[in-house]
């Protein structure tokens, strides 16, 4: 079941391009613990989409009660979300 288009776009301006940290707790975030992310988005399934700067995106179901707000240097160079990544052929 997704959730209301209005409930989603509340998330979304909360959350969007906020710096965020994985409180423990979810076994399948365990690999995150202590890094710091940027929520790219919340899409429409109500997952927060999340770049831990590894070259990838996750999508994070709950992510309200996993994620907390950070502080800190995002370190955008090894991120996915680049014309052209540095670490491309």
């Amino acid at each position: 079941m997704f959730p209301e288009k209005s409930a989603v776009d509340a998330l979304k301006r909360e959350w969007t391009d906020k710096l965020v940290r994985v409180k423990s707790g979810r076994e399948e975030l365990k690999r995150f613990e202590g890094k710091l992310g940027r929520v790219v988005t919340v899409n429409y399934g109500g997952r927060a989409v999340v770049d831990f700067a590894d070259g990838a995106w996750y999508d994070i179901a709950g992510f309200a009660d996993v994620l907390e707000l950070a502080e800190g240097e995002f370190d955008a160079a090894f991120t996915s979300a680049q014309i052209l990544p540095g670490r491309q052929g």
